[in-house]
């Protein structure tokens, strides 16, 4: 086990490094923004325009894994997502930042499919979920790191940006250093929205609820902290701290779950996160070890939904329609997360930062009113429900066509759908030294063939 992890460490140094970049990046720009007087509505707009990017971009980066393989498609987007961030630094232009950013979607969605591709194709079954939760505890990391690398720079300037970009480039050094030789490129799934839209509605609730969370939080939480006095070290510990709380919470939140009704606890903790966040709501003044313990709260409620829910819905759902069901969830994800920050800049834009928490208030009372056991008929509950509880990242880390067959659930034995298709062999050439070694290996079996005969 120990072995088969190691051998990935160059993935797992590579979403290390990218999400250290991501994570200084969406909580440098709020505050930058906010010290600018920029309004809550505009750092909502540039957050949704990044989670556009990485829903929409999963086709581009799909035929660009097949045209030219993992380690250059990784190396080429890489390069274009740090030319974005450059780009940002020279051109303080909001509406070339949204451009920028929808670019910088497109290129780092490729980046996440060739990391989770890389892995799911070259794990074992029987590793696959363990070799997943490294990648998930390496990717929050990262994100955590890079929020607390924000109390390196007292001031607001534009040195940050610079930092991400030489996230961004560093990260193309363990990947094009690898020993590992190219996977098979994986073929999506063909999608069913209809008939998951009437099997799991409440997953889909859920899971598009859980974006719009987590959305709102990664732009807008640094603006309602700035907006209330925060320094900005006092800022990147707020957010890293709901983060590492988020996080933390995802192993013990599952082992609740898969004893008890999910859809109780799904209400339940929907429940605490509509009353809690009123105390944020800035009829109270509260001190600031206070705000921090009651956003870990926060933070525990609500990076724990997505995992519920898609657990939730694979209580209901056939093994061989799994596969369908991931992008599903991560379609409904992202286009919440899409929708969460311009929802919740609006309402800051309009009546104050307090709006953040009223905001979170609201999506969750959805969830109380929506997900209400009683309405579970377990009609189309499968066998081996419950099914096991399986930690998700806490932020849109691959897009929703590349999730149809990367998801770490995913069994190739049982998802027949699952088809493995070379690269093109004109354009990707397998490294000498896996050729050299797959002969060694033929040779072997032959000879031994040979001496069984005799």
């Amino acid at each position: 086990m120990f072995a088969t992890i190691s051998s990935f460490s160059s993935l797992y140094a590579a979403a290390l490094l990218m999400l250290c970049g991501t994570g200084l990046f969406n909580t440098f720009m709020g505050l930058r923004l906010t010290a600018q007087s920029v309004s809550p509505f505009w750092v909502g707009t540039l957050i949704a325009g990044y989670y556009l990017g990485l829903v929409c971009g999963a086709r581009l980066g799909h035929r660009l894994l097949i045209r030219v393989g993992h380690i250059r498609a990784f190396v080429a987007c890489a390069a274009i997502a740090a030319v974005m961030v450059l780009a940002q630094a020279s051109i303080e232009v909001l509406p070339l930042w949204l451009v920028f950013r929808l670019i910088a979607g497109i290129a780092m969605v490729t980046q996440f499919m060739v990391l989770e591709s890389w892995l799911n194709e070259q794990t074992e079954n029987r590793l696959r979920g363990r070799v997943f939760s490294v990648y998930m505890l390496m990717s929050g990391l990262g994100t955590v790191l890079g929020q607390l690398s924000l109390t390196l720079f007292p001031t607001l300037d534009l040195r940050p940006l610079t930092l991400v970009a030489v996230f961004q480039i560093l990260c193309l050094v363990p990947i094009a250093l690898t020993a590992r030789s190219h996977p098979a490129t994986p073929v999506p799934a063909p999608l069913d929205l209809k008939f998951f839209a009437a099997r799991v509605p409440l997953s889909l609730t859920v899971l598009f609820v859980a974006g719009l969370l987590s959305g709102g939080f990664y732009g807008l939480a640094p603006v309602y902290a700035a907006r209330h006095g925060f320094s900005t070290a006092q800022v990147a510990v707020y957010v890293a701290a709901t983060v590492t709380a988020g996080l933390l919470s995802q192993f013990p939140m599952g082992w609740v779950s898969d004893r008890v009704n999910r859809a109780g606890l799904i209400r339940f903790n929907a429940t605490l996160l509509t009353v809690l966040p009123a105390l944020m709501w800035g009829w109270l003044s509260l001190p600031f070890p206070l705000m921090l313990v009651l956003s870990c709260m926060f933070g525990v409620l609500q990076f724990t939904l997505y995992p519920l829910g898609a657990a939730f819905a694979n209580d209901h759902v056939e093994p061989e329609r799994r596969v369908g069901l991931s992008a599903i969830l991560l379609m409904a994800y992202g286009i919440g997360a899409c929708v969460g920050p311009l929802i919740a800049g609006g309402l800051m834009s309009v009546a104050g930062p307090n709006m953040y928490y009223v905001f979170i208030s609201g999506c969750a009372l959805a969830l109380v009113l929506t997900v209400r056991p009683i309405r579970v008929t377990h009609e189309h509950q499968v066998d081996a429900a419950p099914m096991h509880f399986q930690a998700m990242p806490d932020a849109l880390q691959s897009s929703p066509a590349a999730a149809a067959t990367l998801d770490p659930r995913v069994d190739p034995d049982v998802d027949q759908e699952l088809v493995m298709v070379e690269p093109q062999a004109d354009v990707v050439a397998p490294p000498r030294a896996a050729v050299a070694e797959a002969d060694d290996a033929l040779a072997k079996e032959a000879a031994a063939e040979d001496e069984t005969r005799v």
